[in-house]
């Protein structure tokens, strides 16, 4: 089915957001669907051909978009990415941390110190710079918007899962920090703790033995949107369970 190009009236009108590690998944979903309501998109990851692709798939709709290849857990890579963002668009009013690194199960004394810090670099650390790199622009301006996607994980530690649940317990934690720090300037800062979600990396993790109660990127996009957009105005500070069919009240 075609898909249909942007139309009017639209939620995010006017705003220019940055998706991490949207280049698939649930970042490229939420890159879109911010599109199709009216932000002009920064679509950022470490694969060229995959953000490229997104920025595309965005002006295909209508919509603004430019690409950008970034590792996160670079400081350098991290200032150029707004450096342009800027640059292209005179403006930035979102901010989505949703680039992410998972790893196979595997217990904290099999884990090398390598594995770790890649893990916990690319999930928490990275989110850190980004907002780092952002917060002078949105402080400036008195308005922003900041949404970490971290997991229902990070809420609890479970075997095997040492590196990837402990970031992303921190990016929780990060999340209240730094909305208690800069709710007077204005900016909004929230927390989206997915389910399962039908993706490369869950298909990674699980060695393609995928359940089959997860939820499709589009419904943690809805998720996002709602956070990025005026309907959110009360709401800071916050984590969001999105569990869908994977909630343990269903099973």
């Amino acid at each position: 089915m075609a898909r249909q190009r942007i139309v009017g009236p639209m939620k995010l009108e006017g705003k220019v957001a940055i998706v991490t590690g949207s280049g698939r998944g649930i970042g490229r979903a939420i890159a879109e669907m911010f599109a199709r309501e009216g932000a002009k998109v920064v679509v950022t990851a470490r694969t060229e051909r995959e953000i490229e692709e997104v920025a595309e798939q965005v002006r295909t709709l209508g919509g603004e978009a430019i690409s950008v290849q970034t590792d996160i857990a670079k400081d350098d890579d991290v200032v150029r990415l707004v450096e342009r963002t800027i640059g292209a668009f005179g403006q930035l009013d979102i901010l989505v941390n949703n680039a992410a690194a998972n790893h196979p199960p595997i217990d904290v004394v099999d884990m090398t110190p390598e594995m770790w810090r890649y893990v916990t670099d690319v999930n928490l650390n990275g989110p850190f710079l980004c907002a780092h790199a952002v917060l002078p622009h949105m402080i400036a301006r008195g308005t922003g918007k900041i949404i970490n996607i971290s997991t229902i994980g990070g809420r609890k530690g479970g075997r095997g899962r040492g590196a990837y649940r402990a970031a992303k317990a921190g990016l929780i934690n990060f999340t209240e920090t730094l909305a208690a720090e800069v709710y007077e300037h204005g900016i909004s800062v929230n927390c989206i703790c997915p389910g399962g979600v039908e993706t490369e990396m869950m298909r990674h993790i699980t060695h393609g033995n995928v359940p089959s109660n997860l939820m499709h990127p589009d419904e943690i996009a809805k998720v996002a949107l709602f956070l990025a957009g005026d309907g959110s105005s009360a709401i800071t500070g916050t984590a969001i369970d999105a569990f869908g069919a994977s909630n343990p009240l269903f099973s």
